[in-house]
């Protein structure tokens, strides 16, 4: 326990340089963008006097070095500033938001990695047949999808010809249920309005699949190799020696050691989730944190999309501390 201890705190401590170099490289990156925030909120024709009484309450008229110092600290102190869009709280708003795309994230992942072991399993068990051959090239081809291109092609099949799924958004407006994750299958559930849990899955049934698709390349890929360096090792000989049944090897001995070296990918895919997310959002327009990105960004809103993306790399820094814990919980050599 003692060396697992010293491991959790050296990555936690690994953490805090990591998203503190992510807030400096975006405070800097966004103000050498191209735009002015206030003109881009109050619109060319403002005066000029109005445009520098803005750029004062908003503290845009400091030298860098100072704006830095101050949104530093404010965020230490969790406040991410107020929007020069909305005037809202930053947090507040991405807030509003995160449950949509944690739904889909949620969603996309469970596609992903179902279609993923499975078919990287069928692939290793099958090796050198049409079974692998098939499960490879559906991997490389899921993989190098673009994703607004497929969902679209999803939308024409499954909601324009065939009309049996929702083309965009996240529910029928009318069957909102009341909030209280903020997720709204669980929500349905917790309030028992089937109707609502109906429209959400149905809504969450194409972007999900978009996403799951293109993510599951990379596991069928490794799924498949790992199992097949399981399946030629002795302890598998040994287990069909005794007797033990095919089943029984397959699921417990060979799929049971293959989803360690997953653990890590999946950290590493929740990265690629929250960019792909993006893509899918705007495609199927989900109210999720992508969309609120990229209607800030044409706003020109520093505090928002700030916000968004230290949320975001947040985010990605404590999913890869608690893979790194698991893997460490699962296979202690990796403490030394």
């Amino acid at each position: 326990m003692a060396s697992l201890r010293a491991f959790i705190i050296s990555r936690v401590l690994l953490t805090i340089p990591m998203i503190f170099i992510l807030l400096t490289i975006v405070f800097y990156v966004l103000r050498m963008m191209p735009g002015d925030p206030v003109i881009a909120m109050l619109g060319e024709k403002a005066s000029p006097k109005l445009i520098e009484e803005m750029r004062i309450k908003l503290g845009l008229n400091k030298p860098l070095l100072y704006q830095y110092i101050d949104y530093v600290t404010n965020v230490l102190r969790g406040n991410f500033g107020l929007s020069t869009w909305t005037r809202r709280p930053v947090l507040d708003e991405i807030l509003d938001r995160f449950p949509a795309t944690l739904e889909l994230a949620i969603a996309a992942t469970i596609v992903s990695i179902g279609i993923g072991i499975i078919g990287g399993a069928l692939a290793a068990y099958r090796e050198k047949t049409i079974v692998d051959l098939a499960f490879r090239l559906f991997g490389i081809i899921s993989y190098s999808l673009f994703i607004p291109w497929f969902g679209m092609i999803l939308q024409m099949i499954f909601s324009v010809h065939l009309r049996l799924l929702p083309l965009s958004g996240r529910i029928d407006p009318l069957l909102r249920p009341k909030r209280i994750t903020g997720l709204y299958v669980l929500d349905s559930l917790l309030t028992g309005n089937f109707k609502a849990l109906s429209s959400a899955i149905s809504h969450l049934i194409l972007p999900s699949i978009t996403l799951g698709i293109v993510l599951s390349g990379i596991y069928i890929r490794l799924t498949r190799n790992s199992m097949i360096e399981i399946l030629r090792q002795d302890f598998i000989t040994a287990a069909r020696a005794r007797g033990v049944s095919e089943n029984t090897v397959l699921v417990r001995h060979a799929l049971k050691n293959t989803l360690i070296p997953l653990l890590t990918m999946m950290g590493l895919q929740f990265a690629l989730l929250l960019g792909g997310a993006v893509l899918t959002e705007t495609t199927f327009s989900w109210p999720g944190m992508g969309t609120f990105l990229l209607e800030r960004i044409d706003y020109r809103d520093f505090p928002a999309i700030q916000g968004t993306i230290i949320f975001y790399g947040i985010l990605v820094a404590l999913v890869s501390l608690i893979v790194d814990v698991l893997y460490a919980y699962i296979d202690p050599r990796i403490r030394y």
